[in-house]
């Protein structure tokens, strides 16, 4: 995948309306402060399009990332952020699921987990619901530069069984600084896209 164009094209709140895009989407879940937004942006070789925040559960929004006018980047709310009411992440919580339940043209969803922990109870919990929606999430275990490459197993052996992922599926390592496993990614992405074209 060759990134030519990047806008954000739709940014959709609680009450919103979703885009009833015509291309496909790639949904971005995982908790507040895991790196979505800098994953998001190193996929789109921008530095700071895609919103990060110093104050975790600041994207309470829904937003559509146009690619090359051939697909979108969803990046959707950050969970389980401590400080945020109950109503606030039941709200959250609601517009992730009407998303992932509603949307037409999802193909893929990406769980984010932090390599250097034992994935959380909400991560597992995002997990189960990915596929309890008929996706088969890839996990992206992002921070791989906060670990030494001697540790990469191990970690990604308790990523695995934490979230007791199906057999097969994808895991890779991602470091936001030397962007280890952004290749990968887009292989994984130009094969959808390359699907679709066949369609």
């Amino acid at each position: 995948m060759v990134i030519k164009n990047v806008s954000l094209e739709t940014v959709c709140g609680i009450t919103s309306k979703l885009p009833e895009n015509e291309n496909m989407e790639f949904a971005f879940a995982g908790k507040s402060n895991v790196g979505k937004s800098s994953l998001i942006n190193g996929l789109m070789n921008r530095k700071a399009l895609a919103r990060t925040s110093a104050q975790p559960g600041k994207t309470q929004t829904i937003n559509f990332y146009n690619i090359n006018d051939e697909c979108y980047f969803v990046d959707l709310p950050g969970y389980g952020y401590a400080k945020a009411n109950e109503e606030i992440k039941a709200q959250w919580g609601k517009m992730i699921e009407n998303y992932l339940h509603k949307s037409k043209m999802l193909q893929a969803v990406f769980l984010l987990v932090d390599i250097r922990h034992e994935p959380s109870g909400n991560d597992r919990l995002m997990y189960e619901w990915i596929l309890h929606q008929g996706f088969k999430p890839v996990i992206i275990a992002t921070k791989l530069d906060k670990i030494n490459r001697s540790q990469v197993p191990k970690h990604l052996k308790m990523v695995r069984e934490g979230l007791k992922v199906e057999k097969g599926t994808v895991v890779i390592p991602y470091s936001a600084q030397t962007k280890q496993g952004r290749e990968e990614i887009y292989e994984l992405l130009d094969t959808y896209l390359e699907r679709s074209i066949e369609a």
